[in-house]
């Protein structure tokens, strides 16, 4: 028993020294130093008067639409004209058999020319029986008789004159021109379908100016009319085409419709625009851009600034001491590639612009410039 605990203690003194040893160690060991703050890149809130735009769809139609009938019966001989061309006022379009129409002149010449022997011979018995009348040699029934029936033969060559005046006008409409300038559309009808007054034949539109037809809410109305000052946009109108391109012509607005369609809550509104080379088309779609309100010092923020989430939109703020916080905040509308904010922020705040994912409130960062501020600043107002 002696013997084993002289074997053991220096053991256990050893295992003491070498673990204090190396809990001495531990301790004289210096803390690593914090990480440097974030690096972010922030702009300041602009603040400006801003136009507010909206836009609408529209159609396009002629200003107008004349549907070409033919004025008389007759089978279609020819059509004259190239189907989506411009045609002139008077141009011929379609040329119909007039060999009918033709035949009816020949005859109302033929009773016109009775009518009128009729007439001659009339007036020969009147100015026979004149002077025999004053001699007693014929009767005043006889004179009489021979005026009235002058005036029956008068009467019918005006008759037959009207019926062969109307011949004519027959024969000279079996030519189908058309009334109006524009572009003739497809010809509806073909060689050899007979033709009634009834029918139409083609559509020619006139499309210089072209009119745009849009339908805006009434909400809109009434907050465009009481603001005097958007009365000057009405003449300024842009039109957007369907390949996202701005049309160089401005349009006007030409009227308003009488009433506010109920089943819909919105009014019709028709715009007019200049159109050189007759480019635009009715049946085309496109969208009208005018300025509906001028928004006084609004707030201006790049769109990369927000974070959306569930409907709520958020910005990071960086204070003078470079501390985050993150607010939210109410858009308004888009100007270029900025947001209008309604609410939210305060003049001269600097906002985050790269890096807003990464902070959270309370944060210290380490703010540079957004270099690309001013050239993401639309042009105009203040």
């Amino acid at each position: 028993m002696r013997n084993d605990f002289h074997f053991r203690t220096p053991t256990l003194v050893s295992i003491l020294v070498i673990a204090l040893t190396v809990c001495g160690g531990c301790s004289s060991k210096t803390e690593a130093p914090p990480p440097p703050p974030l690096g972010v890149t922030v702009t300041a809130v602009i603040q400006r008067d801003v136009p507010i735009y909206q836009e609408w769809v529209g159609t396009m139609a002629g200003n107008t639409d004349a549907d070409i009938r033919p004025k008389v019966e007759g089978y279609l001989l020819t059509r004259l004209y190239n189907e989506g061309s411009y045609v002139d006022k008077g141009q011929a379009l379609f040329q119909l058999d007039k060999r009918q129409a033709q035949a009816a002149v020949e005859q109302a010449t033929g009773n016109l020319e009775r009518a009128r022997a009729a007439l001659a011979q009339a007036q020969i018995d009147v100015n026979r029986y004149t002077p025999l009348v004053a001699q007693r040699a014929v009767s005043q029934a006889e004179l009489d008789k021979a005026q009235s029936s002058a005036r029956a033969a008068a009467a019918s060559v005006d008759a037959d004159q009207a019926v062969l005046d109307n011949a004519k006008l027959n024969l000279t409409w079996t030519t189908v021109s058309s009334p109006i300038s524009g572009i003739a559309g497809v010809a509806k009808v073909a060689v050899g379908d007979l033709m009634t007054p009834n029918t139409v034949m083609a559509t020619v539109s006139n499309v210089q100016p072209i009119y745009v037809d849009i339908s805006i809410a009434e909400q809109d109305y009434l907050r465009f009319t009481r603001d005097k000052s958007n009365q000057a946009a009405t003449q300024n109108l842009q039109l957007i085409l369907g390949d996202g391109t701005t049309f160089p012509q401005r349009g006007r607005v030409l009227f308003l419709n009488r009433e506010v369609d109920s089943r819909t809550g919105t009014i019709q509104v028709r715009g007019e625009f200049p159109n050189p080379g007759n480019v635009l088309r009715p049946g085309q779609y496109g969208r009208i851009r005018a300025v509906t309100e001028l928004r006084k010092n609004a707030f201006l923020i790049p769109q990369q600034c927000v974070s959306e989430l569930q409907g709520i939109y958020q910005v990071g703020v960086v204070s003078n001491d470079n501390k985050v916080t993150i607010k939210t905040v109410k858009l308004g509308p888009q100007f270029g590639d900025m947001w209008v904010v309604d609410s939210g922020l305060e003049p001269g705040e600097s906002v985050i612009v790269d890096g807003l994912q990464r902070v959270r409130t309370g944060m210290t960062v380490a703010p540079s410039p957004f270099k690309d501020t001013q050239a993401n600043a639309p042009a105009g107002g203040k």
